[in-house]
């Protein structure tokens, strides 16, 4: 699905967007970070990351559908900008993090891969991850792009 992009990206970026395409269909389910099994968006990414950096850095405590409006802070941007990489979200690549809010003032909650074609790999409730067009209502709600961080040990 993306290897003409693939092709022509560095060897991080191919391996986080055939990674992603591997999670297509995965079923969501809260909490979770299961490929094929299930996961919700934060676990897309951190199934990702297991599976091209390594172990997660950091263990999450259990968290429910409102987590972000309980803690009143900007608890997935603070952890994007722990672990990853941020980028100027107008000149994100394929292979990077988005980060999106819901609407305007609500703290950032949902995340997803960009891939080729502006499209966007995202676990979706009650569909699953998907690939969607990146229209500009998803445009708009970007709060941050990342990409992961090239680490010594990664071997392509």
């Amino acid at each position: 699905m993306f290897e003409q992009y693939i092709a022509a990206a560095g060897p991080l970026r191919r391996e986080v967007l055939r990674e992603a395409e591997t999670w297509l269909g995965t079923p969501y389910r809260h909490q979770a970070s299961c490929k094929g099994a299930g996961c919700d968006c934060l676990g897309l990414v951190r199934g990702i990351w297991r599976a091209l950096i390594g172990p997660e850095p950091q263990s999450l405590p259990a968290y429910s559908a409102d987590w972000a409006e309980a803690a009143g802070a900007e608890t997935l941007l603070a952890a994007g900008r722990r672990w990853l990489v941020e980028q100027d979200p107008t000149k994100a690549l394929p292979g990077d993090v988005l980060v999106f809010r819901w609407r305007a003032g609500a703290r950032a909650k949902h995340a997803g891969i960009l891939a080729p074609g502006n499209r966007l790999v995202h676990a979706y409730e009650r569909v699953g991850v998907v690939q969607s067009p990146l229209a500009s209502a998803w445009r708009r709600r970007i709060a941050a792009a990342f990409s992961f961080p090239e680490v010594p040990s990664w071997q392509p």
